[in-house]
Parts: structure tokens; sequence; C-alpha cells
């Protein structure tokens, strides 16, 4: 059995055109022979993930959602963009094949990349990879490395000045989350509004600006499969900005969900983080400032903001769900979540000193 990533069946009501799909990628790269094999990854529930094969040659395509979309959102020529630039200065980010902007060749705007075949780390180990609690550990310190090397990218050199809006990063995202939480609540949900309260109160200045990519997670990290504990790639790049480290953490460590949590945010696990040598969310910040040399004396806000963070997300998701304008089951429970993740926020805010 393969350890490789794979993908599966392509969902109903998202299959690609194979006839545009191929004509297009025989545009870009002509010396492709025969059709395209298409397939679609399971995870993610925002933009769309498809492996198209030719033969032996492997590539990713992604693209928006089907139907309506929030105003902004799934911008896939930035996020391509942004890719590009990034690569010459951090090897981890796949290589653009190609950009479309044409909406006419599958509905929307969309990328092809180099397919990185490796491992990814989703909600378990898969069946078959085992690893010790001391190289469990040895990898999630690999793994933190990789946001700590991001953040200390010289993003002038990059020539990406223009992916961001300057100082002010922490507010930017406390107004903006708190709007598009309000424009997102459905009556089923709790309103944050005494979160949101605290979030304004306790705003600390930006420690800093730099690259930040804004869904760092075990599952957008691809593993050498001949050697585990090597990170060869990153994904997912569509929220990456110039912002502050600590919020980006912060919103790492809303998805770390560790051996001793309760059973609500066991359901919500997302990734391995709960296996025995794995830090918790505790050590992840020590270790963190240790090798980035950025010092809070309080971590808490930045903790608090992720989960705010994340429940937006999901809020938006849930919105469309309830709203009729996607029919996907799997975001039928999305809006117990974000109850579920104000009533973390507020434990945290009554335990925090701040």
């Amino acid at each position: 059995m393969t350890l490789i990533d794979q993908p599966t069946d392509t969902r109903e009501g998202e299959a690609l055109d194979p006839v545009a799909v191929d004509r297009f990628m025989k545009q870009q790269l002509p010396e492709l022979e025969g059709e395209p094999v298409i397939r679609q990854y399971p995870g993610g529930a925002s933009n769309l993930t498809y492996q198209i094969d030719y033969g032996e040659r492997s590539f990713v395509l992604r693209r928006p959602p089907f139907g309506h979309k929030a105003k902004s959102a799934h911008d896939m020529l930035r996020e391509a963009r942004i890719m590009r630039a990034l690569k010459p200065v951090y090897p981890y980010v796949p290589d653009i094949i190609a950009i479309c902007d044409d909406h006419d060749v599958l509905g929307d705007e969309f990328y092809v990349m180099e397919r990185l075949k490796g491992i990814i780390l989703r909600q378990d180990f898969p069946e078959g990879f085992e690893l010790s609690e001391g190289d469990t550990r040895k990898l999630c310190r690999n793994v933190v490395d990789k946001l700590v090397d991001l953040h200390r990218v010289d993003y002038q050199a990059a020539g990406l000045d223009e992916i961001g809006k300057g100082s002010g990063y922490v507010k930017r995202q406390i107004d903006g989350w708190s709007d598009r939480f309000r424009k997102a609540r459905t009556e089923d949900v709790s309103d944050f509004e005494p979160v949101m309260a605290w979030l304004q109160e306790k705003m600390p200045e930006d420690v800093a600006t730099c690259v930040i990519h804004n869904d760092f997670r075990f599952d957008n990290v691809v593993l050498n499969p001949d050697n585990p504990f090597e990170v060869i790639g990153i994904l997912d790049w569509e929220m990456a900005t110039l912002g502050d480290p600590l919020m980006d953490l912060g919103n790492s460590l809303a998805y770390w969900v560790q051996a001793d949590d309760d059973q609500f945010f066991q359901m919500l696990r997302r990734q391995p983080t709960h296996r025995p040598g794995m830090m918790t969310r505790d050590e992840v910040v020590a270790y963190y400032m240790e090798r980035s040399g950025y010092q809070v004396d309080n971590f808490d806000y930045y903790e608090v903001y992720g989960l705010f963070r994340l429940a937006g997300i999901v809020q938006q998701i849930y919105y469309r769900y309830y709203h009729g304008q996607t029919t996907d089951k799997r975001f039928a429970g999305f809006g117990q979540a974000a109850n579920y993740l104000e009533q973390r926020c507020r434990r945290l805010i009554d335990q925090s000193s701040l």
C-alpha cells in the first residue's frame, strides 16, 4: 500500500469538463499525449483541488467552489502569483505550470501546478505509517520550523511588497473578521459579541511584518515518502499575505487539537496532533518563540483570535449551506462547530490574565 497522498473520485456536482481540461493542458504543454484522468482530493471545504494525470505525468488543478461565493474570496490568480514569487526564496512552494483567468474554459479562474508526490498527514496517520514517540516529536519540530523559515523570508527581496497593506495588521484582522462574522451569522449560531469586544479591547500592536501563510497545518504539508521527517512542500497559499507572525501562529493553533482536549474538539480534529510525541499548544508556542526570536508575555490573545477566525471561516461556509447555496452534507454541522468555538473562546477569555 502506497503512503503517497492520493485523490479519489470526483464529488457529485464538482466534475470538470475533461475536453476543456485536455485542450487547455495541451495548449500549455504540447508534448502531453492521451486523455487526462481527472480525480479530486477529498480534503478542503473551500477551494477545489483535482489531480490531472497523463500517464506518468501528474498535475494539480485548483479552482474556486461552484456556485455563489463570498466577494473577494477564492482568488486563484493572486494565490498563484504569490507562489511564483515565493518559490525562489522558499523552496517548499510547488512550481506553477499555468494560470487561467478565462472563465470560458472551466467556468471560473484556476491554476495548474506541479504535483508533489508525498505523504500528507490528515486526521490520522495513514495505514502503514507509524512513528515512535521520539520520531513524532522530531517530525513536529521540523514542521514548525517551516513556519519559522517562512516568517524569515525577505519579502521585499522577493518582490512581495504589494501583497499586504502595511502596518495595522492586527486591527484589520479583528475588524475584518468581526464584520465578516456578523454578515455570515445565522439565527442558530451565537453572535460572538463578547468575544469580539474582548479582542477589540485587548488588541496589541503588530510585533512584526512578514510573509504569513494564514492556513499552516499538517494537512497542507507534504512529506518526503522516503524520509517522512523531511518537508518537501507547503500547499494552499490562498490566504497568504504580509502580516503579524504571531497572528499566523494563532491561526495554526486553532487547528491544534491535543490529546487531552475535550470530546467535541476531538471531533473537529483535522490533523494528528493528538499523537504521543506531538507538542502541546503551549510547547509549540515556546518552541516557536525560541526559534524565531519573537517574545510575548501572554499568548492568550493570539489563541483566542485564531479560534474566532476559524469560527468565521466555518460560519461563512455554513451560511452557504444554511441558505441552500451548497448542498454539500459535510457542512451540515458547521453551525454547531461555530457555537463550540465561541464557548472555547469564552473559556479562554475567562481564564486569561490579560
